[in-house]
């Protein structure tokens, strides 16, 4: 349905790519990122019907099961509305598996979708606590719900049904990236199941004070990058499951470049202003230049005649 109960005709989405972690900032800090997933929805029927193209095409399912499609729902549960059926054409230009919030693009993108089918203005701060109950960590989910640098955390405890919440901070005027893919995919599962039960109590205060630093560089001093992306806590442990990509930073950050593992990998990303200067990606990796996203998920629809 559109505005006011009227019927939709079609619903169109646009979500960024994240980038989780950026270094200290573990399951905590996200930045939106200029390349984009984008959906249409279109009403009718009593099933779904999926299209897909782009990353991904050959190994989505094309039923219920899509994360998509079950977000959708979640989203119209949540609404109260009902749609029984509807046709998704997805484009997907996210790589997935790689460290650039893939699955967090599809849920955001899903339920802002429901959103718009039920003609309802998107609740931001609704979306990222449904997001989260569907994704388990709210710090890719934030940046792809407000765009921009955000810090997300958990509010309640598991009692309280506990919710991803987040705020957004304006990144510093010119702040970009530059993302390093390579073909592998590292599964989130196998990368967070290389990472120690407990970690020194040094380490922790160390990736503290970075964190906080990393705050100050990517708002207001981006001269500090480097330093500020320091991190003791997940990215060498991490090194088993993706040894190209810690080559890859420790030379990038070595030729005094602001890179680190991008969410769970193996994606490498250099963070910057518009002096920075990278080199050619290595043989068989893709390289994409890239701006901050500014807005997040967006939602257009249109309404029937």
């Amino acid at each position: 349905m559109g505005e006011g109960g009227r019927p939709c005709d079609q619903v169109r989405v646009r979500v960024p790519a994240t980038s989780a972690n950026l270094g200290p900032g573990f399951d905590a800090f996200g930045l939106a990122l200029s390349l984009y997933d984008e959906l249409v929805v279109t009403p009718g029927g009593s099933g779904v019907t999926v299209h897909v193209t782009g990353e991904g095409a050959d190994d989505v399912p094309r039923d219920e099961s899509h994360l998509v499609v079950r977000s959708i729902r979640a989203g119209l549960d949540a609404l109260g509305v009902q749609v029984p059926g509807f046709t998704l054409r997805c484009e997907n230009r996210i790589p997935h598996g790689r460290g650039l919030g893939s699955s967090s693009a599809a849920i955001v993108g899903g339920l802002a979708a429901a959103y718009g089918l039920a003609g309802e203005p998107v609740d931001r701060e609704r979306l990222l606590r449904l997001a989260n109950e569907i994704e388990g960590h709210p710090d890719n989910v934030a940046a792809a719900v407000y765009g921009g640098f955000t810090v997300a955390w958990l509010d309640g405890t598991v009692s309280d049904q506990a919710g991803g919440r987040a705020v957004r901070l304006d990144p510093s005027d010119g702040l970009g990236a530059v993302a390093y893919v390579p073909a592998n995919r590292v599964l989130t599962k196998e990368a967070r199941g290389l990472l120690p039960s407990a970690v020194p109590h040094g380490d922790a205060a160390a990736n503290a004070g970075k964190a906080a630093l990393l705050v100050v560089a990517l708002t207001q001093r981006p001269d500090l990058l480097l330093t500020a992306t320091e991190d003791r806590l997940h990215q060498e442990f991490r090194e088993p499951a993706m040894p190209e990509s810690l080559a890859l930073v420790h030379k990038l950050r070595g030729s005094g470049l602001a890179a680190i593992i991008s969410g769970a990998g193996p994606t490498v990303l250099v963070v910057g202003g518009p002096e920075r200067t990278c080199p050619v990606p290595p043989d068989g990796w893709e390289r994409h230049d890239l701006r901050v996203d500014p807005v997040g998920v967006q939602v257009w629809s249109m309404e029937a005649g």
